[in-house]
């Protein structure tokens, strides 16, 4: 039984949702269509989403990068059914706002809808100055107590595309498991 799955979902190219989280201004967008065209777009605050499909190594995930505006953030819910992987992108040079992040990383996990989701964190913006680093940033969201989520933290640059391969190395190897 366990060989046949392994072979239906090889070959069936399951689709794996993904939605992109985080406050305004974090860099979702940017990391978003880094990973669907290898480049930097420009972009606007979002409002709604938007939705593209990344394959990496046949493993289709469908990617919802969500607006992260304070009057968006109470609707990121109606995203939730189905998602596999959340990718919280945080804004490394952001301190003051960190611990509003960490209060909508809590409220994710809390919800039912995603209680079987695995977590990828971006910390973005590691080629600014004055940064805080992934270990920081893991400390001060106190991501090791997280003990019902797969978790995973990676440094990155939305910008140049730095760190984002690791990301979606540790989404592909997770989505082999599901």
């Amino acid at each position: 039984g366990l060989i046949f799955a392994k072979l239906w979902s090889f070959f069936c190219n399951q689709e794996h949702k993904v939605i992109i989280v985080g406050l305004d201004n974090a860099g979702k967008t940017t990391i978003l269509y880094q990973f669907l065209m290898n480049e930097v777009v420009h972009t606007s605050p979002t409002i709604g989403s938007n939705v593209e499909e990344i394959v990496v190594k046949k493993t289709h995930f469908l990617m919802w990068d969500i607006g992260g505006q304070d009057s968006l953030r109470s609707s990121w819910n109606t995203y939730y059914s189905n998602t596999e992987f959340i990718i919280l992108v945080v804004d490394s040079t952001d301190r003051e706002r960190l611990a509003i992040s960490k209060e909508e990383l809590y409220r994710m996990l809390a919800h039912e809808d995603l209680r079987k989701a695995a977590v990828l964190i971006f910390a973005n913006k590691q080629d600014m100055k004055g940064c805080m680093s992934a270990a920081e940033i893991s400390k001060y969201l106190t991501l090791s107590s997280i003990k019902d989520h797969p978790w995973h933290i990676q440094s990155c640059c939305a910008l140049t595309g730095e760190g984002l391969c690791q990301g979606l190395e540790w989404m592909t190897s997770r989505a082999g498991l599901r």
